[in-house]
């Protein structure tokens, strides 16, 4: 099977000052955490980010599929419960 976003929902989780997404191998719920810190990486130069919810799902749903092709690369690495994207990830 291969990794899927059928589900565009996304939340900020303060705790982890991160964005959390979902993504589904077959029947199997897979969660990701992008660092804000990460998001960050994906805004051009001047525009800068707040480290605030707002800014932060902003930044995710601009850069949503390289997101997504950074959390395939990581799970295709080795099975996990759950993974944090870094700005590595993404690059």
């Amino acid at each position: 099977m291969t990794l899927d976003f059928p589900n565009p929902s996304r939340s900020f989780d303060e705790a982890r000052n991160a964005v959390r997404f979902i993504g589904h191998d077959g029947m199997f719920e897979i969660p990701f955490f992008i660092e804000a810190d990460a998001l960050a990486s994906t805004i051009t130069k001047g525009g800068g980010l707040e480290a605030a919810e707002a800014a932060c799902l902003a930044a995710f749903d601009a850069a949503r599929r390289s997101i997504h092709d950074g959390a395939r690369k990581l799970y295709s690495r080795g099975r996990q419960t759950s993974y944090i994207i870094t700005a590595a990830d993404i690059r």
